[in-house]
């Protein structure tokens, strides 16, 4: 890059290298072309008309990338599935979700782009459910102009990670649902669990296969949730008895199931007794009673991830501790908040 002083007449096509300021008394005072501005045929009447004759601008060389073309060429190699991007801004491109779903972020991709001289790029937190329209990240060089090898191996980083940002879309999903309980199934209580439950299924765009009540019988626990499974759910969740009492005896129902135990027990508050197993491919959830009395809880960590058709397994739920804690606000602001927010990437693509 050099820098040189053209007459206006001369100057098409070319770049200025800084801001040119307009002031008219009274009325207004600013920048009418920025620094990076290309001087096309209609801005020079403008410079004329501002007393300009000669004005400073940049010559690109061969392997020079001017910010507006570093912008873009950076959101569009990160953008991936269900991502979009605007145009360049003083050289900044924000990502869009282009649909409703769970934004995943390729965390060690976009490090190494990071670690790159003067590339910024930022985004929210992995593993945040967003919708339609919603900003994603941002991207940019800091200079006026960087080299070509440094905007070709961030592009070459995308390019090896798919896309660095992305929005995997919630899969309609059949949920099985057992409401354990002597209470509840002996109609001594009424049933506060299986409302939370579906409203928490239903907002992913699932449905309710089935709701069942168990009485605190693993053996009972165990057939119901079979026959849910033979019956095409493709997730059940077992509410209650989740505790080290005697008769909470969900893990045991979910065991004889034939379920195979990921995890149970996890580093969230609330959520500090969730069971994650597996029947075949079917994530067997058993949910802790904070489901029913807390706003969030880990529930709201695991289900938009299953959603998706990820498989979860036991490092999954340990890297929840990094931000497992929920800070108990009066007026809850999830997922405007640091909940879930510090772990829980361990690499996990979206795949099965």
């Amino acid at each position: 890059m050099k820098v040189d002083i053209l007459h206006i007449q001369d100057a098409k096509g070319k770049i200025l290298c800084h801001d040119i300021t307009k002031i008219v008394r009274g009325e207004f005072k600013g920048a009418v072309f920025r620094k990076g501005h290309v001087i096309r045929d209609e801005d020079i009447l403008e410079l004329r008309r501002m007393g300009k004759e000669n004005i400073y601008v940049i010559e690109l060389e061969p392997d020079d990338v001017h910010e507006n073309e570093a912008g873009t060429r950076l959101g569009q190699a990160a953008a991936g599935e269900g991502v979009t991007w605007n145009e360049p801004g003083e050289s900044r491109v924000n990502l869009f979700a282009a649909r409703r779903g769970l934004l995943h972020v390729n965390v060690a991709a976009l490090e190494e782009i990071n670690d790159l001289p003067e590339v910024v790029m930022a985004t929210l937190p992995t593993n945040t459910v967003v919708d339609a329209g919603e900003m994603l990240a941002g991207t940019k060089v800091t200079p006026l102009v960087v080299k070509e090898k440094v905007v070709a191996a961030a592009e070459n980083t995308c390019l090896q990670a798919g896309g660095i940002i992305k929005v995997l879309p919630f899969r309609s999903t059949r949920v099985g649902l057992v409401v354990t309980g002597g209470e509840v199934y002996k109609g001594r209580i009424k049933d506060t669990f299986g409302p939370v439950l579906t409203e928490k299924i239903e907002k992913f765009g699932s449905e309710l296969l089935r709701l069942e009540y168990a009485p605190d019988d693993a053996e009972i626990i165990s057939m119901l949730v079979k026959g849910q499974v033979n019956d095409g759910a493709e997730m059940v969740l077992v509410s209650g008895g989740m505790s080290v009492d005697p008769d909470d005896v969900t893990p045991a129902g979910i065991r004889q199931a034939g379920a195979v135990v990921e995890k149970y027990g996890a580093p969230a508050l609330p959520g500090a007794m969730f069971l994650l197993a597996y029947l075949g491919a079917v994530p067997i959830l058993g949910v802790p009673a904070c489901g029913m009395y807390f706003r969030t809880t880990i529930l709201d960590l695991v289900l938009p991830r299953l959603f998706t058709g990820q498989r979860l397994g036991r490092k999954d739920i340990v890297a929840l501790a990094h931000g497992g804690l929920c800070r108990a606000c009066a007026t809850c602001a999830y997922p405007n908040c640091s909940f879930g927010k510090g772990g829980g990437n361990n690499g996990n693509d979206g795949s099965l």
